[in-house]
C-alpha cells in the first residue's frame, strides 16, 4: 500500500461488524468450491470499491489543477531539466 492509502484501509486486523447481504446463489457454490472466504473476498471488493471512488472523487477535485500543471510544463518544460543527469 502506498502512502497515501487512509489507514482505515490498511489494517486487515480490525474488529468486524456483522452485516447482511445478498449474494447469487451460484457465486456461494462457486466461492465454497474454491475455499474463498466470502467476507475476506467482499471486503477486498469493497476496499477496492472504496480506493477507485476516493481516486475517481480526487481526480474529479482536483483535475483543473493536474490539467494546469501538465499546461505549465508544456509551454515551459519540466523545471530544472538543465541539471538531469540523464
Amino acid at each position: 500500500m502506498n502512502s497515501h492509502t487512509p489507514s482505515r484501509l490498511k489494517a486487515p486486523s480490525e474488529p468486524r461488524k456483522r452485516t447482511t447481504m445478498t449474494i447469487r446463489p451460484d457465486y456461494l457454490a462457486d466461492a465454497k468450491r474454491l475455499g474463498i472466504t466470502v467476507s475476506e473476498a467482499a471486503e477486498r471488493g469493497l476496499r477496492d470499491a472504496i480506493r477507485e471512488a476516493e481516486a475517481a472523487r480526487w481526480l474529479e477535485e482536483n483535475g483543473d489543477a493536474v490539467a494546469a500543471a501538465n499546461d505549465w510544463v508544456e509551454a515551459n518544460g519540466l523545471p530544472l531539466a538543465d541539471h538531469r543527469l540523464f
